[in-house]
């Protein structure tokens, strides 16, 4: 099992990155509404929380790299395109319960979807050879919520897990961290998904998260591999 190829656009795929775009706008929001309750007013004035992608989704790192990333079949990254002001913020817990609202969201999402796929609740046969539509594109994205979770996670600038830590960091280290940005990301990008054993344990976190779950490998997996790799 690998988690990086050439994918081949077709319109489930398609399917799947419209999907994949609303995730975005939903992992986006939480930051703002999160930084509303801390007490950045300032976002909605700026727009963030009407949920209208227009407002918080920069073309970059929110559009343009994750459905690169996406296409060739690896994590598509949301990118940090809700402006904060840290400043009017209570507190610094608050700042990192702004960056951790994001993989927060994620991981609601994946309790939804894995709740509509559980083989307990019979929507979907787990046995079913040729699922529907839609179950196929419940399977793929109950996986792909977990990528994101995990990989946002991760303690490199610009990351949710960064933002995490970083109220606890001086001001000259957050500096510096901030300056490595996209090359930072990108970096990481290419040593999670070309390096085996860094990638093969990825794929085993997201499979025990799976199965701890209780849900089965033909409506997650299976799903996730026909439709990047056609099996």
């Amino acid at each position: 099992m690998t988690l990086l190829a050439t994918a081949q656009f077709t319109p489930f795929l398609g399917a799947i990155l419209i999907a994949w775009i609303f995730s975005v706008c939903l992992h986006e929001f939480s930051h703002a509404l999160v930084a509303y309750w801390g007490g950045d007013r300032s976002v909605r004035a700026r727009g963030y929380l009407d949920f209208n992608p227009l407002s918080y989704i920069h073309p970059v790192t929110s559009i343009l790299l994750p459905v690169v990333f996406l296409a060739m079949g690896g994590i598509p990254l949301p990118g940090g395109a809700v402006l904060i002001d840290d400043s009017r913020l209570r507190s610094r817990a608050w700042s990192s319960l702004v960056s951790a609202a994001g993989p927060a969201s994620n991981f609601i999402l994946f309790l939804v979807l894995a709740f509509l796929i559980h083989p307990s609740v019979g929507l979907v046969d787990p046995q079913m050879t040729d699922p529907p539509a839609w179950a196929r594109l419940l399977g793929v994205m109950t996986v792909l919520q977990l990528f994101a979770v995990f990989f946002n996670l991760i303690p490199v600038p610009p990351l949710d897990g960064f933002g995490i830590i970083r109220p606890l960091l001086d001001h000259e280290t957050q500096q510096r961290a901030n300056q490595m940005g996209l090359i930072a990301l990108l970096f990481l990008f290419f040593v999670v998904f070309k390096v085996d054993a860094i990638q093969q344990g990825f794929i085993n976190l997201i499979d025990r998260v799976l199965q701890a779950f209780g849900l089965t490998w033909a409506t997650t997996w299976k799903q996730y591999n026909l439709a990047f790799f056609g099996k």
